[in-house]
């Protein structure tokens, strides 16, 4: 997970953006729209972009509270399988998870010195992520204790309540001391994974040496890195021949680490079945330390164009390669702000992960990502939403999470849930009011403007769904006028339509506002539980009801307040 890179000041931005967008109260709102749907139009299959998570706490998978949140994916998405990311696996330590830290507890080494393994914890987290239905993507990190080399003796930390050892503070980072005991650890992890799960499960899986190495996560040189990527994909190749392995999981700052890291496969030959790299919308300032209901220093925002500028200029930098333009790109942490373990008693600013404004800023992003899929050679094949739960939190703690206390569902799940009733075909789909990928090219930093658009598909049995939304990144610039949206979907087959509206917005599928007009009870009774998961869920705005084509045509009137995304699904009946 990226984190405050401060100390590395070598590295350099990609685009003109700053750390975290300012709000501006002045900004113009998009009062109306229309929007047209030609379900004749057939763009090609519809890249599910949004079919990833990942997170730190390794250890927290198998809780009970993180198996039930895996099978609540599978189960909104018809058992689509989702790959699932953990940090920490071949970390040692006790298997107790906290915030941005856990460990597999993997590698031992006897009083001889000799190697030994044990999958205890590792079979825990992957069996739940089986389980559930879902693949993993392994990352290979980081170095056990047993393997960290001589020079680890240059980090000394101060003891403290929070700091176990010099291991816990980052010795893990770097280079394992002998890269042969590297790959008989990886080759032991890559067979008993395919005596546990079967050769075909594990086949879906995908294999990445270690995380943003670019930034204190790796403490070596990028030589070191190149040579043990080496190392690692034949290791888990000399198992599985046919397994999908793949790097560097750089930061959005690490363009150049990225090149250097294509430079030398591509110069050898080295195998390469992704590209991974990251980016985050925004860094809010660290900790505050202010009193609980203080506004913030300065209000600021995530910036969802700085995050496709970030996009844009990875695929392009990969498409320099030709060997590499037809690998997937994999965006396996994409997300608003960093780092993930903050929220709002943190900085208020984080407050945008408790509310409608992140669903809606999600559905934004996967459709643009989709929009840039079409017009550049290198695709986005996976973009991680790099959340899962916290353990022992306070009610909406505002962490970039999909639960809050209580296993309660935040409205940033939601998103998820419209995402997964999209059809398997994109239909044309165009709004007055939307802004556009090519704006890219003349961008001078700003964050996106208010907008409207909309993302469409058909499924095989005719289903037509229509994903409209009102959204803009500044998270305090509201409306009391809501837009009114017109909606046309022509080139229908059929006569006759069931219509089911679905909605998220501040009244609508959405925990929090029920949890905030209670009072925000840090204790709430089991009435007022069951109150705020009643309404945890994605919710109908309106009955359903039946609608008929006229000449191949319907329309809808649409209001959407700020910010809001309406999910409309027609399903012939005739």
């Amino acid at each position: 997970m990226s984190t405050d890179t401060s100390a590395h000041v070598s590295r350099v931005r990609l685009g003109p953006f700053p750390p975290a967008a300012p709000s501006d109260p002045d900004a113009p709102h998009v009062l109306r729209a229309r929007v047209d749907v030609d379900a004749a139009a057939v763009e090609g299959p519809l890249t599910r972009v949004w079919e990833s998570i990942g997170y730190d706490e390794i250890n927290w998978t198998y809780t009970p509270t993180g198996k039930r949140l895996l099978r609540t994916f599978a189960d909104f998405s018809g058992g689509a399988a989702y790959h699932v990311r953990p940090h920490y696996v071949f970390c040692s330590g006790s298997g107790f998870g906290i915030p941005h830290w856990g460990s597999g507890n993997v590698y031992h080494e006897d009083d001889d010195g000799n190697p030994y393994y044990d999958f205890t914890i590792v079979d825990q987290a992957y069996d739940a992520i089986v389980g559930a239905g879902h693949h993993v993507l392994v990352e290979l990190g980081f170095t056990p204790r047993d393997l960290v080399p001589p020079e680890a003796a240059e980090l000394t930390v101060t003891p403290s309540p929070t700091v176990y050892t010099s291991y816990e503070a980052g010795t893990w980072g770097y280079p394992p001391r002998d890269y042969d005991r590297w790959a008989g650890l990886i080759e032991a992890l890559v067979r008993h994974c395919v005596e546990r799960y079967g050769e075909a499960e594990v086949l879906t899986w995908l294999w990445e040496l270690w995380n943003e190495p670019d930034i204190f996560y790796w403490r070596g040189t990028p030589e070191q890195f190149n040579e043990l990527y080496t190392v690692t994909a034949r290791a888990v190749r000399t198992v599985l021949p046919n397994a999908k392995v793949g790097g560097p999981t750089v930061t959005s700052g690490g363009l150049q680490f990225l090149k250097g890291f294509l430079d030398y496969t591509s110069s050898r030959d080295e195998p390469l079945d992704f590209i991974s790299y990251h980016t985050k919308g925004c860094r809010f300032p660290t900790r505050e330390y202010r009193p609980v209901d203080s506004q913030p220093t300065e209000r600021l925002n995530p910036s969802s164009t700085k995050m496709l500028y970030d996009l844009r200029e990875f695929n392009r930098a990969i498409a320099a390669y030709e060997p590499y333009r037809d690998l997937p790109a994999i965006v396996d942490e994409c997300d608003a702000a960093v780092p993930a373990h903050f929220g709002r008693y943190d900085n208020r600013n984080y407050e945008f992960q408790n509310t409608e404004y992140y669903p809606v800023f999600q559905v934004k992003l996967m459709k643009k990502i989709l929009d840039l899929n079409a017009s550049e050679a290198v695709q986005v094949r996976q973009a991680t939403s790099w959340s899962f739960y916290f353990e022992g939190e306070r009610f909406f703690e505002g962490t970039r999470s999909f639960l809050t206390a209580g296993g309660i569902e935040k409205p940033f799940l939601n998103a998820y849930r419209m995402l997964s009733l999209l059809g398997g075909e994109r239909i044309a789909a165009t709004s007055d009011a939307a802004w556009n990928v090519r704006a890219l090219d003349d961008t001078d930093g700003s964050s996106m403007p208010e907008e409207v658009d909309v993302l469409a598909s058909r499924s095989d049995n005719g289903t037509l769904t229509a994903l409209v939304w009102r959204h803009i990144d500044d998270q305090y610039h509201t409306s009391e006028q809501e837009t009114v949206v017109n909606l046309t979907l022509r080139n229908l087959e059929g006569r006759t339509f069931r219509v089911r509206h679905y909605r998220v917005d501040a009244e609508h599928s959405n925990a929090h506002t029920v949890w905030k007009a209670l009072g925000s009870p840090q204790d709430p009774t089991d009435k007022e539980l069951a109150e705020i998961t009643a309404r945890q869920g994605l919710e109908e705005f309106e009955p359903a009801r039946t609608v008929e084509a006229d000449s191949g045509q319907v329309t809808f009137d649409i209001s959407l307040p700020l910010p809001a995304a309406s999910l409309l699904v027609l399903e012939p009946t005739d």
